[in-house]
């Protein structure tokens, strides 16, 4: 593969974008540009920001293309280092928008509700948990003075078709088929390009994998956000049934855990030749990074499994796992989404029958069986 600036070629025309995402660790989202008889498609878009903006049209530019050009945008997933400059490609460009229904959902209920109600939601949620005051009262501060209408998704582009799992994609000249992975979104797609590899690679083609298989990190899973959802515990769902096939799974329901690992394996059986991420680099033995995130669940699992010797909501719980530093050092929204982790870890656990909720506790604490 060859590198100009913040492009790279990864053969039979593909190619990544570096595009930044302001303020963040990951640094970047690695746009891909798949070349088809219609003109270039992208694979998600990056960060709506000027800066991104400026980056995604420059690597562009270096790649003899124009923003004008692109025929298609397919989005793995609704974050906003995806998703984010989708509106303004379609703008400049007439390009469609398509991503999987469940995500679409997603962004739909973002942009209808009021903001105001993404405070009620959060607030109420992280109540659940057994977060502390002092959490939660940040969120109220920013309701009063209105910085909640600035969060990033609330006027995310609406999608014009849609990526249906297991069909070939409308691309002139190209074959790319949808899979669903839900897990880090409920919509979440890895998208198969069923082609030889270029270099003549052993294996079944190339997997664009957003978010779902990186090679280094291993993504969040917490629980599915939906600002509707009133449920007033979180263990609710633990004493439901299984959900329909097919039903997209909301926060007050489902296994986003078990989802994720179920998709990983999935992917494992495409038994593909090389893996192209949303982040970090491309890279090749998707199976046996499979095999190292399961390792990694199974383990997290059982150290849950001590925690939780002792009853704890899970706030505590993600209070004791262990993170990339200690939790005194840990900001502030990082601390929410380690809490949605520990909660769909704890999710998981009652789903096997390993875990319960107790009975009379609020906040509802956990315990192992």
């Amino acid at each position: 593969m060859t590198q100009v600036t913040q492009v790279t070629e990864h053969g039979g025309g593909v190619w990544s974008l570096r595009v930044p995402i302001p303020d963040n660790p990951l640094g970047h989202t690695l746009v891909h540009v798949l070349d088809t008889d219609r003109g270039p498609v992208l694979i998600d878009t990056g960060w709506d920001d000027p800066d991104s903006w400026s980056e995604l049209t420059s690597g562009l530019d270096a790649l003899g293309l124009s923003v004008q050009e692109v025929h298609g945008v397919l989005i793995t997933h609704h974050h906003p280092d995806h998703h984010g400059l989708s509106g303004r490609v379609r703008e400049e460009s007439g390009a469609w928008i398509a991503m999987h229904a469940a995500d679409a959902a997603v962004v739909r209920r973002t942009r209808e509700v009021d903001p105001g109600t993404w405070f009620d939601y959060l607030a109420r949620k992280l109540a659940v948990v057994g977060a502390p005051e002092d959490h939660i009262a940040p969120l109220r501060a920013a309701r009063a003075s209105g910085r909640m209408r600035t969060m990033p998704g609330l006027r995310s582009a609406l999608p014009d078709r849609e990526i249906v799992p297991g069909e070939l994609l409308d691309l002139a000249g190209r074959r790319l088929r949808a899979v669903w992975t839900p897990g880090h979104t409920p919509g979440h797609v890895c998208l198969h390009l069923e082609e030889e590899h270029p270099s003549r690679l052993p294996g079944h083609g190339r997997l664009f994998s957003g978010d779902h298989l990186l090679p280094g990190i291993s993504p969040h899973i917490g629980l599915y956000e939906d600002p509707e959802d009133h449920s007033p515990s979180s263990h609710r769902s633990a004493q439901e049934g299984p959900r329909p096939a097919g039903l997209p799974l909301r926060s007050s329901g489902g296994d986003p855990l078990g989802d994720y690992l179920d998709s990983l394996e999935r992917i494992a059986r495409l038994g593909v030749a090389e893996v192209l991420p949303s982040h970090q680099h491309a890279f090749t033995d998707a199976s046996g990074r499979v095999r190292e995130l399961l390792d990694h669940h199974e383990e997290r699992l059982a150290g849950l499994l001590g925690l939780l010797g002792t009853p704890l909501t899970p706030w505590q719980l993600a209070e004791r796992m262990e993170w990339n530093r200690p939790w005194d050092r840990i900001p502030y929204g990082s601390r929410t989404i380690a809490v949605s982790e520990a909660e769909a870890h704890v999710r998981h656990l009652v789903k096997r029958g390993r875990a319960e909720p107790v009975a009379g506790t609020d906040p509802v604490r956990y315990v192992a069986v």
